[in-house]
């Protein structure tokens, strides 16, 4: 890239040849050309109009939790939203910029007695993650309390879009068709009782610590769930757990995660995903779709 975007942006903090590795929750990942950590709405709208302007390819991550990063990296302009990360209530709303940690936002909203959020507690992603893949767990989803989102479109335009504009399905949204970034998220959510909620978040919490793989470097939930069936049941039925290329491996703990037992690459990752889905496809008829965000270079 002919301009170096550190001397063009020098109020935005900008990082040149860094290794996605430092920041994925997998701890895997190539080196982006330049990765950006803008503070506010403004200086997001400023990198993309200026991507857009000089066709600088450009990728947006939250807080690198559900993605994996080829070993080749990301071309272009990479940002990293982590440092928009505002939460405050309004009522009975609860307003989180897109950077924010979900499981710091569920921690404000039982400060303030607000209930129907509890079961993103546990949830590793960002806000702006989790409205882009409709996050969920424990029979909780994002569409369920979302009630409108700040969108900065791909032509750089600064749009509020309501819960039904946002087109919710499993792990998707119309955000994911459109190219748009999430910049902050409105929930509405209702009163209710903190030691209830709390009660109810430790309980979850509970449960995933007992069955997750939390010890080690992982994605999250790798694959999608099935119509009818369990992911996680289908790896373990044929065969899977433990099953390990380099120094990736399919959990012995929750057969849905693949996790870095030993400075595991993304290849190996991906070439356990592939193992997976063409194991899991012969023994049952079933093919594994990834929810796992996978982007980069080869």
């Amino acid at each position: 890239m002919a301009i170096d975007l550190r001397n063009k942006f020098k109020e935005i903090k900008i990082l040149k040849d860094e290794p996605l590795s430092n920041y994925s929750w997998t701890k895997t990942g190539g080196k982006a050309d330049y990765l950006a950590f803008p503070k506010n709405y403004q200086e997001a709208e400023t990198l993309l109009k200026f991507a857009n302007e000089n066709q600088i390819p450009m990728t947006v991550l939250g807080n690198a939790s559900n993605l994996i990063v080829r070993d080749g990296g990301i071309s272009g302009l990479t940002m990293i939203l982590t440092d928009m990360n505002d939460i405050h209530v309004d009522g009975n709303h609860v307003i989180a910029e897109a950077g924010a940690a979900y499981i710091e936002a569920t921690k404000v909203a039982q400060k303030a007695g607000l209930t129907g959020m509890e079961f993103a507690a546990g949830i590793p992603g960002s806000i702006g993650g989790g409205v882009y893949m409709n996050a969920g767990a424990y029979g909780g989803e994002t569409e369920y309390i979302l009630e409108s989102a700040t969108v900065l479109t791909h032509t750089g335009n600064i749009v509020e879009m309501g819960h039904d504009d946002l087109d919710f399905g499993y792990r998707h949204s119309s955000i994911q068709d459109s190219g748009g970034v999430v910049l902050a998220a409105t929930f509405k959510l209702e009163k209710g009782n903190k030691v209830l909620i709390q009660a109810e978040m430790d309980h979850l919490n509970y449960l995933r610590k007992s069955k997750q793989p939390l010890e080690y470097p992982s994605c999250g939930s790798v694959f999608k769930r099935p119509v009818g069936h369990f992911a996680g049941k289908l790896i373990h039925d044929a065969g899977l757990q433990g099953y390990r290329s380099g120094g990736a491996e399919v959990s012995t703990k929750h057969a849905g995660f693949i996790v870095n037992v030993d400075h595991a690459t993304a290849t190996d990752y991906l070439n356990v995903i592939k193992h997976v889905q063409e194991t899991v496809f012969k023994d049952s008829g079933i093919h594994l779709q990834t929810e796992v965000r996978i982007i980069g270079k080869a």
